[in-house]
Parts: structure tokens; sequence; C-alpha cells
């Protein structure tokens, strides 16, 4: 089997995130695509819930058919979501699977505070992703979806609902708890 990992915050997930996701699942050769939510960030960014956040990927999940799926394995772990320990993890539990790792290009200036970026290359294909607004070699498919979780985060703070830029399911679970100040069923 062959997975391509997603890892990130998704505070909250967004239509970003299920581009990529589509994207790597349709033009590169992978079975599927395990969403991978952080359990604590490793720079320390504010977070929702894991909880919260895993209901929200698994909302965004239901709109496939089955190929995206959203891992648990940064909560098993329990560490600080350092990649390369989360990886590791993985080959050795899944020994039959080929995994590849999907970064945005956005990602590739904080790649020198990554542990262990050789290693992590030795394990999985790494897919960059050309994320619009940041050009780089060696990136592949268009440029993706110019949105962030911190543009939807500011958005919900000026009382603006993200509804172009956050999946209609991801964004009622958001609802239904209260999440970011969003308050009731719609």
């Amino acid at each position: 089997m062959k997975v391509a990992l997603l890892g990130g915050s998704f505070n909250p997930p967004h239509v970003g995130h299920l581009m990529a996701a589509s994207y790597v699942h349709a033009t590169q050769g992978v079975d599927a695509v395990w969403l991978m939510p952080t359990f604590h960030h490793p720079f320390g960014k504010q977070l929702e819930s894991f909880d919260a956040r895993v209901r929200m990927c698994d909302a965004l999940c239901r709109e496939t058919s089955g190929w995206l799926q959203t891992s648990l394995v940064e909560r098993e772990l329990g560490g600080g979501g350092r990649t390369v320990d989360t990886l590791s993890f993985l080959v050795e539990r899944h020994p039959d699977t080929r995994f590849s790792l999907i970064i945005g290009s956005d990602i590739l200036r904080d790649l020198p505070n990554w542990k262990d970026f050789d290693r992590i290359q030795r394990m999985a294909r790494v897919i960059v992703l050309y994320r619009a607004g940041y050009p780089a070699p060696d990136t592949v498919g268009p440029p993706l979806a110019e949105v962030s979780s911190t543009q939807v985060r500011e958005q919900l703070a000026r009382g603006i609902e993200p509804s172009q830029l956050v999946p209609s399911a991801a964004l009622q679970v958001a609802r239904e708890e209260g999440l970011y100040g969003l308050r009731g069923a719609r």
C-alpha cells in the first residue's frame, strides 16, 4: 500500500488541505492520504483541543470516498509532533506500506529547524506542493489555494464566517462545538 501523509495543526482544516490531499491522491500514485493532526505543536502554537481538530478532520474525510482518513498517531505517540519520530513509528508499524510526506513550498524555509530532515527523506518520498505565493524549485502541481488556518482564524475573530475557505462539514463541527467563537447549528 502507498500512503501519503499530510501533517499539520488543522486548526481548523480548510479547503487548501482538501485540495492538497485530492491533488496528491489523483496524481502521485498513492492509495490513501492520511491527515495527521499534531498533538502538541513543536513550535508552541496555541491550538484547539486535539479531539476537536480530529472531529473536524473526520468531517472533512467524509467528503471523500474513503481514500482520505484521519490518523491518530500523534496522540498515540504523545510527543512533541516531530515528523521524524512519527514517521519512524509508522514505518515500523506498517512495514509493507510505502510512505510519502506532503509538504507545502511555504514550509521549505523552516526545514533547517526540523529534526533529522535527511532521515525523513530516507524513510519517505517527500512531495513538495506549490503553495500560492511561495514559488520554489522541484515543486509539483499548480499553485494551491492561497488559504491558511491563520487566515481562517483571523476572519472568525472579526465575526466573518469563512464558508468559502472551510468545507461545510468541518465548519458545522466547529459551530456545534463552539470552536473559534462560533455558536449554534446552521
